[in-house]
């Protein structure tokens, strides 16, 4: 290809970056008529004060320049020369100011100004989406769904008490941040190389080993700051999070859960291995209360999600809130419940999409809530026989079944889909692209059933 080729090629790119400031959404165009507008009227409003002198000299001097132009160069030349002039001078003005405004704000990235600001602009449209939950199931939820909407809000369980946060629970007295710093680092825009040092993990040394400097992190922030909301705040800034995360409760929560064969056990992580099924679930200090933004994200919220995760230690601790649970029956928005792929052993034995329904329906009853707060589920469709599946088999683990037709009986609204993705992976887990759109589809049926008949 010749040079003059390649030229012509990038003035018709140029040119076509151009016009796309012109599309609607970007909130550029009325700001600079605005700037513009203004500069004329302070012009005018210095001119007045002048007693309309300098107008009298501007068109003065105008006068007798265009005079002076014209006798050198015919009208018919000097119209459209001049006007070409003055385009070329708005085009390199403004090609120029948008380009440096590209080097500050990314000068490492490949994405065009104008890109980022009409996807920004759609992202801020975006429903107002409160997904509940905890674990990676979560995180794996708003990894997908962070590209549909800017305004969404993660209401997160503190009831772990394994691992790096167990720990760090245990010897410091905060609350866990292990969750917390997952959906940090799912909703983040920031560098990869910042998330990954947030979720790195020391293989080694003295007291470290087993820690992620995430965690490091916001429990310093913790002590910093005063209190876990503060510390996300900040940890969000870093981050450039795209959303809000929240704890469910402020309280130091420790779950405890009773077993059909009558023994009662205490912690997070002994309940996600009981040796008999679960019966009940319940939490110490008793009734924890709710963080003001939390309920504020509820109320105002076009969808609420409750799920993927761990039903007994990941979604349940969170209706254990009295006050979050009576913001969700007070909500008008659409609730979805996305059911786990597979059991769980020693957690969820034998339960299939019913079963898990019927679960988080017991224990909203223990607290006195009698109606169904998620009438839709989100299930996966039936997986295909691979050796993964037989691994997972042999572990104790099957899919979790999902009998369409009676939860439609009972009525429940039913949704399934290819939620796994179609990607090989060394586990059977919600791919986060599936799982966002599967999520979008059911925000937007839910919407035209709602919207008023014309």
């Amino acid at each position: 290809m010749g040079r003059g080729d390649r030229r012509q090629r990038d003035l018709v790119s140029r040119s076509r970056r151009a016009v796309r400031w012109l599309q609607p959404g970007l909130v550029v165009k009325r700001w600079v008529l605005t700037s513009g507008l203004g500069l004329l009227i302070a012009l005018l409003g210095a001119a007045v004060w002048a007693d309309l002198q300098p107008i009298y000299w501007t068109l003065a001097g105008i006068q007798w320049l265009l005079q002076a132009i014209t006798q050198v160069l015919p009208r018919k030349i000097t119209g459209p020369l001049v006007l070409a002039i003055g385009a070329g001078l708005i085009w390199l003005g403004q090609s120029r100011s948008f380009g440096t405004i590209q080097k500050a704000l990314a000068p490492d990235r490949d994405t065009l100004l104008v890109d980022a600001l009409a996807a920004q602009g759609r992202l801020n449209r975006g429903p107002s989406i409160v997904a509940i939950g905890g674990g990676t199931g979560l995180s794996t939820l708003l990894s997908g769904i962070k590209r549909y909407s800017s305004n969404l809000t993660a209401i997160v369980t503190v009831a772990d008490d394994g691992g790096s946060s167990g720990v760090l629970r245990r010897e410091l007295g905060v609350q866990p941040p292990g969750d917390i710093r997952n959906c940090l680092a799912a909703l983040a825009r920031e560098e990869p190389l910042l998330t990954r040092l947030f979720q790195y993990r020391f293989t080694a040394g003295t007291g470290l080993e087993g820690h992620s400097f995430g965690n490091l992190f916001l429990t310093a922030l913790t002590a910093i700051t005063g209190s876990l909301e503060a510390a996300i705040t900040a940890s969000s800034r870093v981050l450039a999070v795209q959303g809000h995360v929240v704890p469910a409760t402020t309280a130091d929560v420790r779950l405890w859960a009773e077993l059909e064969n009558g023994e009662r056990i205490e912690g997070e992580s002994a309940i996600s291995r009981a040796p008999s099924p679960i019966v009940r679930l319940g939490c110490l200090p008793d009734r924890p209360p709710a963080l003001p933004r939390a309920i504020e994200a509820i109320a105002n919220a076009d969808l609420i999600v409750l799920g993927p995760g761990s039903l007994y230690t990941s979604l349940l601790p969170n209706l254990l809130v009295p006050e979050l649970v009576k913001a969700i029956a007070a909500s008008k928005a659409p609730r979805l419940y996305i059911c786990n792929l597979m059991t769980q052993p020693g957690e969820t034995d034998g339960l299939d999409v019913e079963g898990h329904l019927r679960a988080i329906e017991a224990q909203l009853a223990s607290l006195g809530v009698e109606e169904r707060l998620f009438t839709a589920v989100l299930a996966q469709e039936t997986l295909p026989h691979t050796e993964l599946l037989d691994q997972y088999r042999r572990k104790g683990a099957k899919p979790v079944g999902c009998d369409a037709g009676r939860l439609r009986r009972h009525g429940y609204t039913v949704m399934q889909a290819p939620l796994h993705g179609g990607r090989s992976s060394d586990a059977l887990r919600h791919d986060p692209r599936s799982l966002a759109m599967a999520v979008m589809r059911f925000y937007r049926n839910s919407r035209s059933r709602l919207a008023p008949v014309q």
